[in-house]
């Protein structure tokens, strides 16, 4: 697919498109006319990156502990190193904190749903 394809089935704006390949995140091959040609499993690729650009991982990060996340996963250990595994675990750490949040808010939404509905029906 082209890249605006992939930008549109991703909502992300081709520039990003572009940054994340500059990156390393994604890669095209070159149609020869110049064009990128992304194959399908880009799109999932895109939706990963930016999920963990979404909770603050810096792409330098992400860029080394995506191939962990293919299928079958392959961990490339030659790269890691005690500050990747620090920063990774207060990542990881983090993230855990904001699903904590995430949960309390999304539980108390719902209460706040549920009661204004029983206020509805009762009226």
């Amino acid at each position: 697919m082209r890249i605006g394809e992939l930008s549109t089935r991703t909502g992300t704006p081709m520039r990003l498109l572009r940054y994340y390949e500059e990156q390393e995140l994604i890669e095209s091959n070159r149609l020869p006319n110049g064009y990128r040609d992304y194959e399908e499993y880009v799109v999932d690729r895109v939706l990963q990156v930016r999920g963990l650009l979404d909770v603050g991982l810096p792409t330098r990060i992400i860029k080394q502990i995506l191939p962990c996340l293919n299928t079958p996963r392959t961990i490339h250990m030659p790269y890691v190193t005690p500050d990747m595994i620090a920063t990774l675990e207060r990542e990881r750490d983090r993230m855990a904190e904001k699903i904590e949040c995430l949960t309390k808010n999304h539980r108390a939404i719902t209460n706040y749903l549920d009661a204004v509905r029983r206020n509805i029906r009762a009226s």
